[in-house]
């Protein structure tokens, strides 16, 4: 069986989830060389031997009334990854996040008889509790990279569940390395010196459409009283035109691959809700969490979804507020301003802050290290 190929599906519809991805995606690969990957991801995939049929950027959108106008393109989408499914005798899929997509795919491939392994598991206790049964209906193995997700899937009725160290642990685990030996931003005697604020305006053209605007607003009003060095964090999936009208306030630009030495010189960050705060934590750079959409979004969200907790990543794992949410109508650059100059006034607060960040590498660990090693297995078991 050494010449066997294992066709594998792999649905990384966002940025964050090709991130996820390349977690165990190269050491899966290093254990079954014949492993072929096909589906949806982004360059970074594609340069480690991914066949794309759809490029993420063409999958990116959020929000309930920004999917609208892509209905069509995501039926046909789908269409074409079950026909490739059959087409390549295909009988394993990675699905990472992307959740109302890859909920109605794994329905459909266990249907044709493929294993599906869905990594990043979908946001359930927040809304559609009713999905961890159509989880255990055709999941294999759920992998979990929040700390009380374990259990609450397992408490209805997802009999596989794997609790896996969080992705960036991994993804930066030499930066964190370095950065927590030597973390010379850790506590500031005050801001009298030239303050550095890191711009993280998301990974979907819709986001940097509606946040870049009011982030460019909050450091052209900074700059009004403090000595300020701005920096912006730019996403392969929107295109530049997105960004050029605003760089004329930015001082640095980084690229996402660039995101850790964008935190480590940052002093604070505004951005846009979204794994990215998570990342902003583990560096410990206290950050504003924004967010805001369009009036059906939030007319849906209001009205129809229930959860009242927080909404960022950084908050969920802390369960308390450590970051500032400002979303929708609270999403100005006045409200914005105000809590950056809350810590700019505040030294000991912003040390807090800091002080508490350093706890969040403890807080993701997860139960089973070696998530290649898991997977090898199991398509090595669903191909021999």
């Amino acid at each position: 069986m050494e010449d066997t190929k294992y066709p594998c599906l792999l649905i990384a519809g966002e940025k964050s989830g090709e991130d996820h991805a390349l977690s165990f995606i190269p050491g899966l690969k290093e254990k079954l060389p014949d492993l072929t990957l096909f589906g949806v991801g982004g360059d970074s995939l594609q340069k480690i031997g991914m066949e794309l049929l759809y490029h993420l950027k063409d999958f990116s959108s959020f929000g309930f009334s920004e999917v609208l106008w892509q209905i069509p393109f995501y039926f046909k989408a789908y269409y074409k990854i079950i026909h490739e499914v059959k087409k390549r005798n295909c009988r394993i899929a990675i699905l990472i996040d992307f959740q109302t997509f890859n909920l109605k795919l794994a329905t459909q491939l266990k249907k044709e008889g493929v294993t599906v392994l869905y990594y990043v598991a979908p946001q359930a206790w927040v809304w559609k509790s009713y999905r961890a049964k159509i989880l255990e209906k055709t999941v294999h193995t759920l992998f979990t990279i929040i700390p009380f997700e374990k259990k609450w899937f397992e408490e209805r009725g997802v009999s596989r569940v794997q609790s896996v160290p969080h992705p960036l642990l991994i993804n930066y685990r030499d930066k964190l390395t370095v950065f927590k030996q030597n973390p010379s931003t850790t506590h500031k005697s005050d801001f009298s010196q030239e303050l550095k604020i890191l711009l993280l305006p998301g990974s979907r053209k819709f986001e940097v459409r509606y946040m870049l605007p009011i982030y460019i607003e909050v450091v052209r009003e900074l700059r009004k009283i403090k000595k300020i060095k701005s920096s912006i964090v730019i996403s392969p999936s929107v295109p530049l035109s997105f960004y050029d009208s605003y760089l004329g306030d930015i001082d640095k630009i980084y690229t996402n691959e660039n995101l850790p030495e964008a935190l480590i010189e940052a002093d604070f960050s505004i951005a846009t809700s979204g794994t990215v705060t998570l990342a902003c934590a583990l560096f410990e750079v206290p950050s504003i969490v924004c967010y805001k959409g369009s009036l059906v979004n939030e007319f849906i969200y209001n009205y129809f979804i229930r959860y009242e907790g927080f909404v960022s990543l950084a908050n969920i794992v802390h369960n308390a507020q450590v970051f500032p949410e400002l979303l929708q109508k609270k999403c100005d650059p006045q409200n914005i301003l105000a809590a950056l100059l809350g810590w700019i006034n505040d030294v000991n607060e912003y040390n807090n802050v800091k002080m508490r960040l350093g706890q969040t590498t403890d807080l993701l660990g997860g139960e089973l290290r070696d998530v290649s090693s898991y997977m090898e297995s199991i398509i090595k078991n669903v191909y021999n």
